[in-house]
């Protein structure tokens, strides 16, 4: 655009020189607000979060109260939260019960009744009663400052549509100075005025550029990106966020993912010379190293204190061992003898002898049927149920969420090549897990979606993107606003092009004013951009 200002200069149109910078550079500036605003939407979040907290430390002398940075709480640390006071972490509520105002973190519309035992989210609104809440995560790892961290780094990169679009764009602009060359140097070798034969050239050098085409595709995606974020899904990338609308088949992970990933023992069932105390006290032990849910249901059954355990490994889809006074124990899934079992039922074993059996059951999450009927309507083929658990237990599951299809009693390397195999027909798979077992097959979908609030590291590092609050109802609201976005690119792509086209004939077959080439391009820059914007309206997320 400056080498055409200098040029339109050069032959006397001043005006229009100037005309054109200062339009280009206002373009420059809306585009600027267009892209910033994407960032602002989440970031702007930051601001919700208070700057301080009281910190409350109980001792046999009372109770001292202590005013500090909410970067200076740690896990563990008690914050008392008057009415009206914002809080200052993610936590767990000891005392009190009050209502939270979640509408800026979470959508919700209404203030959530919390008590005791339920987790609260920093930066949001305490209502009219006092909460005493315990940190369960440092303000570095919050939830906004995870979501504020992951919308950055998807900023950064470029979807595949986009980065396509740049390397034809090299090429394309390169095409455009060598067009231009020959408007200019045509109508000249024809005896056409020097003056007229320049100012063609220039205004096709300025109508033909691809401004409009490269600013296409990253606005839609990137707002879609920050839509999503606000509604409680964190995507890693504007790859993925572009890939989760060719999901074709969506697969759903059991424990922690269908299920709310909080069993409860049902039933123990001690061999001849062990009792029932006896069986959770030994399985207890082991249990309290690992990540699992069923593990912390153990525990929690046990309630007497644990004893203490050397030589804890983890069996990756198999279960946990250690040594207690001396003697191996495994806690480990029990074989095909209890497919007749509902729930999940692990073996304990002492020295490879069986000292018992355990059934856990797991609550089905409310949201799980009306989600799986949700997503399998707008993807092509059935929901899928992949879980290590029993064939009678994955049954269970899938007649009361609508699943048809069920693959029960899995590894996780089984998981992962049940994922390969349907990829490997052309499938683009979707896959929503929460464990360590699931990151295998996590990494092996097109598009792996990590449970967030009890999903494990692992499996939080591998996926593509994370459910931060939990909400299943997420992930087909994603895979439409992916889908929306797409054809927002696509419509952006027809007006840039459609823009492209018609001036670009114009200024061949007649006179076109260089203002209004000028007007014409950067207009069409400006409207795309707007048209990507779109995305980051509430009624975009459905």
């Amino acid at each position: 655009m400056i080498v055409a200002a200098i040029a339109a200069a050069s032959i006397g149109q001043v005006f229009d020189g100037a005309l054109l910078i200062v339009i280009f550079a206002t373009s420059g500036a809306i585009e600027a607000l267009v892209t910033q605003r994407t960032a602002d939407s989440v970031t702007n979040l930051l601001s919700l979060a208070p700057e301080q907290a009281t910190r409350l430390t109980r001792n046999i002398t009372g109770d001292d109260l202590e005013v500090i940075d909410t970067a200076e709480l740690r896990i563990g640390d008690l914050i008392p939260v008057r009415p009206g006071e914002r809080i200052g972490g993610d936590g767990v509520v000891m005392e009190g019960i009050s209502e939270v105002d979640q509408a800026a973190m979470t959508g919700e519309s209404v203030p959530v009744r919390r008590t005791p035992g339920q987790d609260v989210l920093f930066g949001t609104v305490n209502g009219t009663g006092s909460l005493t809440v315990r940190i369960t995560s440092p303000a570095s790892e919050s939830v906004v400052a995870r979501m504020v961290s992951l919308v950055a780094e998807a900023s950064e990169t470029k979807s595949t549509r986009a980065l396509f679009v740049e390397q034809v764009e090299q090429r394309y602009s390169l095409g455009v100075v060598i067009a231009a060359l020959i408007v200019f140097a045509l109508p000249l070798a024809l005896r056409e005025d020097f003056r007229d034969s320049l100012l063609r050239a220039i205004t096709f050098m300025i109508v033909a550029s691809p401004c409009a085409v490269v600013l296409s595709t990253m606005p839609p995606l990137l707002a879609a990106i920050a839509n999503a974020a606000r509604h409680g899904i964190l995507i890693k990338s504007a790859t993925v966020m572009e890939s989760m609308g060719r999901t074709q088949l969506v697969a759903f992970d059991k424990t922690g993912t269908l299920t709310e990933g909080a069993p409860v023992v049902t039933k123990v069932t001690p061999a001849a010379d062990r009792s029932t105390e006896d069986v959770l006290t030994l399985a207890a032990a082991v249990e309290q190293h690992s990540e699992h849910p069923l593990g912390g249901a153990v525990v929690r059954a046990a309630r007497a204190n644990v004893i203490p355990t050397t030589g804890f490994r983890a069996l990756p889809g198999r279960g946990v061992e250690g040594v207690i006074e001396g003697q191996l124990v495994r806690v480990i899934q029990a074989s095909d003898e209890h497919e007749d079992t509902i729930g999940t039922v692990v073996e304990v074993f002492v020295d490879e002898h069986l000292a018992g059996t355990i059934t856990l059951e797991d609550a089905l999450r409310p949201d799980a049927t009306a989600t799986v009927a949700r997503t399998g309507a707008i993807t092509s083929h059935p929901v899928h149920l992949l879980t290590g658990d029993n064939r009678r237990t994955a049954a269970d599951i899938a007649s009361r969420t609508g699943i048809t299809e069920v693959h029960s009693r899995l590894l996780p390397t089984e998981k992962a090549a049940t994922v390969r195999r349907l990829e490997d027909d052309g499938i683009q798979v979707l896959l929503v897990g929460d464990g360590v077992n699931d990151a295998p097959a996590l990494a092996s979908a097109t598009v792996g979606i990590a449970m967030g609030r009890h999903g494990s590291d692992l499996a939080l590092e591998t996926a593509d993107a994370v459910v931060i609050r939990d909400d299943l109802s997420t992930i087909p609201s994603a895979i439409e606003l992916s889908r929306t976005a797409h054809r927002f690119i696509v419509a952006n792509l027809i007006i840039a092009g459609t823009f492209i086209a018609v001036l670009v004939f114009w200024d061949l077959i007649a006179t076109l004013p260089l203002p209004l080439a000028v007007a014409g391009h950067e207009g069409s820059t400006v409207i795309v951009g707007l048209n990507g914007l779109r995305l980051l309206r509430a009624r975009a997320w459905r």
